[in-house]
């Protein structure tokens, strides 16, 4: 079997490396997007789309040196999926329900003191919901934004190699999205020139220009985000909303 490592590395820069590697894991995914969200998910929910773009962002940030990429991406897509449900408010109302329901395969301690006819029944209410295809609002919001950045000369998908990861960072980098949203000049001088406008805003917002330039695309991307109306994408940022 070919090294899962090797592939890994393969699909940061081949699309088509990338979409075999997610047709490999699908189940997997979808096993790792249900486990954060207790409850069944299939790829017509919205759970899949934030956990398949939680995979792309392991698939990016995996380093060979640094451990699994298996334990990597479940640790980012069951955070991503958390912090999904948690900003839509139905994280802590809903019940416990194991893929296995719909086989008849849990016994009552991975139940957790849940019938299965309840386990069940949950289950295939989710399921009706997601005829309404709820994941296609994620596919849209990541379709515009798409076009958005690609005015301004890069793709959503750059977005998993230059977003701040230490939290001094994240909060710099928030500081100055948040100068953005408040200032419609400046906002409308990023539009204009399609690109940051560093000096002025690292004098209006005290980040230092450093931070700006190499983090520019996570903040033109975020504060077109905050500024429309991708409410799915939206939810991955509310540190900066928060302050």
């Amino acid at each position: 079997m070919e090294d899962l490592g090797e592939k890994v590395l393969a699909a940061k820069t081949d699309e088509r490396e990338f979409d075999a590697l997610v047709k490999s894991h699908r189940q997997w995914i979808l096993r790792m997007a249900a486990e954060a969200a207790h409850h069944y998910v299939t790829d017509s929910d919205d759970e899949w789309s934030v956990a398949l773009m939680a995979f792309h962002e392991a698939v990016q940030s995996y380093d060979a040196g640094k451990g699994s990429f298996r334990a990597l991406a479940g640790v980012v897509i069951r955070r991503r999926v958390t912090d999904y449900l948690r900003s839509e408010g139905r994280h802590s109302a809903e019940i416990a329900v194991m893929p296995g329901a719909f086989d008849g395969e849990l016994d009552a301690e991975e139940a957790g003191g849940v019938s299965l006819s309840v386990q069940q029944k949950v289950a295939q209410d989710s399921l009706a919901d997601s005829a309404e295809d709820r994941a296609g609002r994620a596919r849209a919001e990541i379709a515009e934004m798409q076009e958005i950045l690609g005015a301004y000369g890069f793709s959503f998908f750059d977005l998993a190699d230059c977003s701040p990861k230490a939290e001094k960072t994240k909060k710099s980098c928030g500081q100055a999205v948040r100068t953005l949203l408040a200032r419609a000049a400046l906002l409308a001088l990023m539009r204009l020139k399609r690109l940051l406008p560093i000096r002025e805003l690292s004098e209006a917002s005290g980040v230092i220009r450093k931070i700006l330039e190499r983090h520019r695309k996570y903040i033109i991307a975020a504060a077109e985000i905050l500024d429309g109306d991708f409410p799915i994408l939206a939810s991955y940022m509310g540190f900066i909303r928060r302050g």
